[in-house]
């Protein structure tokens, strides 16, 4: 089994080759969503952004899509192995607040980033903290089948085991020999009987925050099994899709697919899709590295990497611009040139209505149509269907210019092809909308007042500070200063 790619034309044809609903009347999809605890960057909104794609794409051509994103906020260790402190944890252990004080708080800047992004809510977030009961379930199921050992209050899957039956490593193509000699030994882990054996559940330590009652302790559950046993509950034990980061692709997704097997007999999932990564001028984004840019920083321009402030329309258009099989190499030149295509689309599209209709020009509408269609059904492949959008923009300025003609129905089709493609497939709205937004004008104040504050504060002016956090308060805007700086939120009334 290797990932497949999507050819959706094969769909419309033939529609037992691909997307054939397993519980109609709809496409199950689920993609693994953020882990709350920091703000969206870069490297979730290409996710994000590819799979609102499909999703969109999907309902267009006249599927029902049940689309499942999940909301990881318990489990993820900080290694993402089986060792270390759970992130929300931690995050919550060194603000000295509640975890899900953490989850609630960055999960409402996630939905905020992801709606200036223009993402669609997916049709359920579910929790993995909320399924608890689901993910025990289903541990104990592949501790009946054979294929997991509890030893001290954990347990943990059996690779091994696993392997004499079925293929470890068919998705991401690893060998469990190379996997057991290579995989490092790990303080805490003499208990397991392989090294790539991985956690289904974790006994908690006694200083653990996070913890649940289950039939071997309290613990919590590992990191892999919560989107096996949540898309088994919103999808059924067979579903389409199930897409991700490409990072995910070895451990994450190859676990899910042994935990699922393990536990029911039969693979959950047709296609695995993977969008590539983001690299920042060709190195891996990292916080050590100083190129950790997050959306926000992204939409006002404060960070010392960014030359200018990026709307979330060109952040879009940017990611679309490349396949989302390929590496996508974040530049400011690179956004200013997406910012100026896009810039030229917008403009495009405003011409229509405003050319004046001739004789019935030597243009085929239908055929730039019909390519872009053959794009997408190829593999999702944007930057081709783009292509196709500016040889439409040669056709509408031409026509504005008067050096050419349209009728009245060629005009309409023009503004057809750009209201499908460009608005309701691709997501893609007038910039000057998105800058102009009441939301957006809210953040980019609020960044203002945050700055003059932590300017008083570093002058140990906490007169002014208080003042300001006081006032805000008045206004049932409340501010919270971490280590990582402040932030704010508008308070339930």
């Amino acid at each position: 089994m290797t990932e497949k790619n999507l050819n959706i034309y094969n769909t419309l044809t033939r529609k037992k080759e691909l997307f054939e609903p397993l519980h109609p009347p709809y496409v199950g999809l689920y993609v693994c969503g953020p882990t709350v605890y920091g703000d969206a960057h870069l490297g979730h909104a290409r996710p994000a952004i590819t799979f609102d794609l499909l999703f969109r794409y999907l309902k267009h051509i006249g599927y029902k899509v049940r689309y499942v994103r999940n909301i990881t906020d318990v489990g993820h260790l900080e290694n993402d192995c089986d060792d270390g402190e759970d992130k929300i944890a931690k995050k919550a252990r060194l603000e000295k607040l509640e975890p899900m004080e953490v989850v609630q708080h960055y999960t409402t800047r996630y939905h905020q980033d992801m709606d200036a992004l223009k993402v669609i809510r997916p049709s359920i977030e579910p929790h993995a903290s909320g399924h608890i009961i689901e993910q025990i379930e289903m541990i104990e199921s592949i501790l009946d089948k054979g294929f997991a050992y509890e030893v001290n209050g954990s347990v943990y899957f059996d690779v091994v085991e696993y392997n004499k039956k079925y293929n470890y490593g068919k998705l991401s193509g690893r060998k469990l020999d190379d996997l057991i000699c290579n995989t490092r030994d790990l303080e805490g882990q003499d208990e397991k009987k392989n090294n790539a054996d991985f956690a289904l559940w974790k006994k908690a330590s006694p200083n653990h925050i996070m913890r649940w009652k289950s039939p071997w302790g309290e613990g919590f559950p590992g990191w892999h099994i919560e989107c096996s046993a949540m898309s088994k509950k919103y999808l059924g034990e067979k579903f389409d899709i199930h897409g991700g980061g490409m990072d995910l692709l070895f451990p994450h997704h190859e676990c899910e697919i042994a935990q699922s097997v393990a536990a029911t007999g039969n693979e959950a999932v047709n296609y695995w899709v993977h969008n590539n990564m983001i690299t920042i001028n060709g190195q891996k984004m990292g916080k050590s590295l100083d190129n950790f840019i997050t959306l926000r920083e992204f939409f006002n321009g404060n960070h010392k990497a960014l030359k200018k402030e990026y709307s979330p329309m060109t952040l879009r258009f940017f990611i679309l611009q490349a396949h989302y099989r390929s590496t996508l190499d974040f530049s400011n030149e690179a956004l200013i040139a997406a910012e100026k295509g896009l810039e030229r689309l917008m403009e495009a599209k405003n011409k229509i209505e405003k050319i004046e209709p001739g004789k019935k020009g030597n243009v085929s509408i239908d055929q730039i149509k019909n390519k872009c269609y053959d794009a997408l059904n190829d593999d999702l492949n944007t930057p081709i269907a783009i292509s196709h959008l500016f040889d439409a923009v040669k056709i509408i300025n031409s026509a504005f210019d008067k050096k050419t003609s349209l009728d009245k129905s060629q005009i309409d089709e023009l503004s057809n092809l750009f209201n499908i493609f460009l608005n309701d497939i691709f997501g893609i709205e007038s910039s000057q909308q998105a800058d102009s937004s009441d939301d957006n004008k809210v953040e980019e104040l609020m960044d203002v007042i945050l700055e003059v504050r932590k300017n008083a504060r570093e002058k140990k002016d906490f007169q002014i500070s208080d003042y300001i956090r006081d006032k805000l308060n008045e206004l049932n805007i409340e501010i919270k200063d971490t280590k990582e700086g402040a932030s704010w939120s508008i308070k339930k009334s």
